[in-house]
């Protein structure tokens, strides 16, 4: 077994959504409907082992990239700059959350997060905003109108 990033990556989520789905036998019994609670994080954690035991195959049957050679920590960052710009948005989301709420929050960070990835343009600004408004309403009134989820709220948008 070749042993690169890709394998130790498949190899670390195997055992980690092994530990978890085993976790998933000690959760309570829910107190309301009619689905256990362990449901919805099994339906995660299966397709996570199953894409993550792929990954572990197609990690072992590829060769080394010659491409892939050690870079030095400004290429790294430039490289990795989208998922650093990403994570590093999210983290602003979950902070200003308890402020700007669910709702507001998400539609700012989904805005914002179109625009870095997708350009700063007067057609895209239009169309960012419209898909962050349309996706992010549209599944804030799934969760809270239909399914009843309570989503934080903020100070700024009292909404229950």
């Amino acid at each position: 077994m070749r042993l690169n990033r890709d394998t130790i990556i498949a190899i670390v989520l195997l055992f980690l959504s092994g530990a978890l789905f085993v976790s998933t036998f000690q959760l309570p019994a829910a107190m309301f409907g009619q689905l256990p609670s362990s449901l919805w994080p099994r339906i995660i954690l299966i397709p996570l082992a199953i894409l993550a035991f792929i990954l572990l195959i197609q990690a072992q049957r590829t060769t080394a990239d010659p491409s892939a050679t050690s870079m030095g920590l400004r290429q790294w960052l430039q490289y990795y700059r989208n998922p650093i710009v990403v994570f590093f948005l999210f983290f602003l989301f979950l902070v200003t959350m308890p402020v700007l709420g669910m709702l507001i929050g998400g539609v700012l960070y989904v805005f914002v997060t179109l625009n870095v990835l997708g350009g700063w343009g007067r057609k895209q600004l239009l169309q960012h905003g419209l898909i962050s408004a349309v996706f992010v309403i549209g599944m804030w009134t799934v969760f809270t109108q239909l399914l009843g989820v309570f989503l934080p709220e903020g100070i700024l948008l009292r909404v229950y």
